[in-house]
């Protein structure tokens, strides 16, 4: 088992700011245009981030099995004051096992990352429904709860997360990462 204090996702603040400690139990990659995985704090700059990511989703053998996606900043507007926390960015339910988003059901769709001051952190959590179910949109992006939201419509923990680092770009050229 890992430490906990080394796992990326507790060093990250993820484990804390928008959910409590679970146990992966379902693969998922989230990959970008041009083949840009994100992996647990790797910086994306927000060019990289316009088009929505593909999302491959584990879920075992069992093909009955569906899965919400949520995709917030709860670093929003800015990481000394995240006033907004959570701002949602993408939410996607009915995601049926061994697939990926594109099969599920879009309920927000998504918007790309825009920081403007600092590094914010973006936030894929994953949470294994019950059952195909209805899942309802806020009624608003901002101040989204993740916790609240799982209790909700009783998703329990969440099954898998992973996260990137996204700050604005300067528009000056400069130096290249």
């Amino acid at each position: 088992m890992r430490n906990r204090e080394m796992d990326p996702l507790v060093v990250g603040r993820v484990i804390g700011d928008v959910v409590d400690p679970f146990t992966r139990s379902v693969s998922m990659r989230v990959i970008y245009p041009n083949n840009r995985e994100v992996i647990n704090s790797r910086e994306l700059r927000p060019s990289q981030v316009v088009s929505q990511p593909r999302i491959e989703v584990g879920g075992g053998h069992d093909l009955r099995n569906f899965y919400t996606l949520v995709m917030v900043d709860p670093d929003s507007p800015s990481p000394s004051d995240p006033s907004l926390r959570e701002y949602l960015h993408w939410l996607v339910t009915d995601i049926p096992a061994n697939t990926g988003a594109t099969f599920g059901q879009e309920i927000v769709c998504y918007e790309s990352p825009r920081p403007a001051v600092g590094i914010h952190r973006y936030v894929f959590v994953l949470f294994q429904q019950p059952g195909r179910q209805a899942v309802y949109a806020p009624g608003w992006r901002q101040n989204f709860n993740t916790r609240d939201f799982a209790e909700l419509y009783n998703l329990g923990q969440p099954v898998a997360a992973v996260y990137f680092n996204c700050q604005r770009e300067s528009g000056s050229g400069g130096r290249r990462a």
